[in-house]
């Protein structure tokens, strides 16, 4: 029998996490970032408003086979010539140097749809040998308006679509929620709500449609046969604010027992990413298909062990151990897809240094 090992692509060509300082300090938080994701093998996706922002992290993100991905300002929007010359601008500067830029929709696209599809159609003429646009699901919209837009740009070789699976998860347990209780938001609801006792087996009924919606979504997009791209993060509609971007190992504490406990599964946990890592391998190829993990929020604390130098000029590190934290749950996240990803050939020739 063939080592399954040997013939694989390397799993880390694929996979990438968020490339972000997202707590107070200097450069060294960056400079630790840099590490941890060389240690784990990880691709980065950064946020960048301006080309400057962008040159400047740039400087820090370890090499990888695949170049970065870069999601730009969430304003930006590509309904408007201004927002595709944004797109254009990123695309000119990078080209060589990043794999994709990543641009949300916007709630109002649904209804100019043609205009769109019209404006993306002509951004993508001048995108020959740049990077890939991405318009990821941000907004909300119907899932199947998602699909047709990329129905639509079926032929646009440059221009693609980002699944959140966040978002999309997020909209259909609202969106499920609302057939059976039309008075009430889940989004309202938390976990120290009085309702929440009686209501929560229809809630948890409703965040389990949120993954067969997901899968259904990448089976749609990846019989269209473009490289797809994949924000990762887990969450739950009862999580008051900011309620994804989360790692996929999360638990809703409750303040009740429920089925023998007193939390609530995420909606997709380990076995959910798993199916969404095999499902986008499925439905796009290997080569087709990149993956970040984009978990902004996880609090914590980590000594810094072997990265202890980098903040020696520091007095108090506890923003540094908080960054460890972090970095430290996106590789646990990555290890996830890694053992989720399906064996595959080891002949997949990768497309311009994106997916490995």
């Amino acid at each position: 029998m063939p080592d399954r090992v040997a013939n694989r692509v390397p799993v880390a060509s694929a996979v990438g996490a968020l490339f972000d300082q997202r707590i107070s300090g200097d450069d060294a938080l960056l400079r630790l970032a840099r590490l941890r994701f060389a240690q784990a093998g990880l691709a980065a996706e950064t946020y960048a408003d301006s080309p400057g922002r962008l040159e400047w992290l740039l400087g820090f993100v370890a090499p990888h086979p695949r170049l970065p991905v870069v999601h730009l300002n969430r304003k930006v929007n590509l309904l408007t010539e201004q927002g595709r010359a944004v797109v254009e601008d990123f695309a000119a500067r990078f080209a060589g140097r990043v794999w994709g830029l990543v641009v949300h929709d916007k709630s109002e696209m649904a209804a100019h749809t043609d205009h769109l599809v019209a404006g993306m159609r002509e951004l993508g003429s001048r995108l020959h040998g740049r990077p890939y646009l991405f318009l990821e699901y941000a907004a909300g919209l119907e899932p199947s308006w998602f699909v047709e837009l990329g129905e639509r740009l079926r032929d646009v070789e440059r221009v693609s679509l980002c699944i959140d699976v966040g978002h999309v998860g997020i909209r259909q347990a609202r969106h499920t929620f609302f057939q059976t209780h039309p008075d009430l938001d889940l989004a309202t609801l938390t976990p120290q709500d009085p309702r929440l006792p009686e209501l929560v087996d229809d809630v948890q009924s409703a965040v389990r449609t949120s993954l067969p919606t997901v899968l259904e979504v990448t089976h749609a997009l990846g019989r269209i046969g473009k490289p797809l791209h994949f924000h990762l993060h887990d969450g739950h509609p009862l999580i008051p604010g900011l309620s994804d971007h989360f790692s996929f190992l999360t638990q809703i504490p409750i303040p009740f027992d429920h089925d023998g406990r007193s939390s609530l599964p995420s909606m997709y946990g380990p076995s959910g990413l798993a199916d969404i890592v095999a499902a986008a391998v499925d439905a796009c190829a290997a080569e087709r298909v990149t993956l970040t993990l984009e978990i902004h929020q996880a609090e914590g604390r980590l000594p810094l062990a072997d990265a202890a130098g980098l903040f020696g000029h520091w007095r108090d590190t506890t923003n540094a151990e908080r960054m460890n934290h972090w970095l430290a749950v996106l590789a646990q996240n990555a290890m996830l897809v890694a053992a989720a990803y399906p064996p595959q050939p080891s002949d997949v020739n990768p497309d311009e240094r994106g997916p490995g």
